[in-house]
C-alpha cells in the first residue's frame, strides 16, 4: 500500500479535492465541482449502476456513495443499514438483491470521475455493527487501491476515528471528516490536527469565515446535499471545492454551464 508522503514532500493541490499543501494557501476552487449524491437517483434507484450511469452521462466530476460490509466479508454499496428488511451485516452478499452493486463494479464505472467512497462505519442509533478492528478500513482500501482509479479517490466517513485509521494506514487517498450539527471552526481545527484532507460538512455549517479558515488551514470544503438553486450559486461564489447534490443536472448547469456562481 503505498505511503503518503509528509506534509513538507506533498505536491501543490490538484483537482477538486485540494489535499494539504506544502505551505502555500491553496487557491479557491477554479470551479466549484459537481459531484452526485448516490448517483443522479431522481432517473434510478440511489446507489445503484443506473443511477450512476445516469450520473455519468450529464457529465459530473464526482459520485458519492456508501460502503457496507456483508456478513461474508464483502463490499457493497447501499446507503441504509437494512435492505428490504435484513441487516447487510448480517447477510451473506449472494442473499442480497441483485440491485445491490459490489464496490468493485461501483469503482470501475467511475475509475474516470472522482470517487466519493462513504465507509458506513458509525455508533449511532439504527446502525448493527461497529467495527473499531480496522479490519473494514483495509479491506475498503485495498479495493479502492486495487481499482486503479484514474482520479485519487476520496475516503470519508461520519466517525472521526475511522478516519484518523484511513490516514494512518498511508493510503494514497483523500480522506474527509463528514460533519454536522457541530461549529466548523472547531471540525477544521480538528481535521487539521490529524493531518485530513479536507471536511464534508453539511451545507448549513459553511459561511465566508469558515471557507477562510479552511484555506487557512490548507483544507478542501465538499458540502452537502446542496440541491437549491440558491445554495448552490452561493457556494460557488465562496469558492468551495465541491458540492455533493441529488441535483447535479442543476448543478452542473449552474456552476458549469450557465455561470460560475461568482
Amino acid at each position: 500500500m503505498p505511503k503518503r508522503k509528509s506534509t513538507g514532500d506533498r505536491a501543490r493541490p490538484q483537482g477538486h479535492f485540494v489535499p494539504r499543501g506544502t505551505g502555500v494557501d491553496p487557491p479557491a476552487a477554479a470551479v466549484t465541482a459537481v459531484v452526485a449524491h448516490r448517483g443522479e437517483h431522481l432517473r434510478a434507484r440511489e446507489n445503484t449502476v443506473a443511477a450512476f450511469e445516469a450520473a455519468l452521462a450529464l457529465g459530473v466530476d464526482g459520485i458519492e456513495f456508501d460502503v457496507r460490509p456483508t456478513s461474508d466479508g464483502a463490499l457493497v454499496v447501499h446507503h441504509d443499514p437494512l435492505v428490504e428488511g435484513r441487516a447487510i451485516s448480517l447477510t451473506p452478499r449472494a442473499e442480497l438483491p441483485d440491485w445491490v452493486p459490489t464496490l468493485a463494479e461501483v469503482l470501475e464505472l467511475t475509475r474516470g470521475v472522482v470517487a466519493h467512497v462513504e465507509v458506513k462505519n458509525a455508533r449511532e442509533p439504527g446502525e448493527v455493527v461497529y467495527d473499531d478492528s480496522g479490519a473494514l478500513v483495509a479491506a475498503v482500501l485495498a479495493e479502492v487501491e486495487g481499482a486503479r482509479l484514474e482520479r485519487r479517490p476520496v475516503v470519508s466517513c461520519f466517525d472521526l476515528a475511522t478516519c484518523a485509521r484511513v490516514r494512518a494506514t498511508g493510503a494514497d487517498v483523500a480522506v474527509a471528516w463528514l460533519v454536522e450539527g457541530r461549529p466548523l471552526a472547531g471540525a477544521l481545527t480538528e481535521a487539521h490536527v490529524l493531518e485530513l484532507d479536507g471536511l464534508n460538512p453539511s451545507y448549513a455549517l459553511v459561511d465566508g469565515p469558515g471557507v477562510a479558515l479552511a484555506r487557512e488551514l490548507g483544507l478542501a470544503l465538499n458540502v452537502w446535499t446542496v440541491n437549491a438553486e440558491a445554495e448552490l450559486m452561493a457556494l460557488g461564489a465562496l469558492g468551495v471545492e465541491g458540492v455533493i447534490t441529488d441535483e447535479p443536472a442543476r448543478g452542473l448547469a449552474l456552476l458549469r454551464r450557465g455561470g460560475t456562481g461568482r
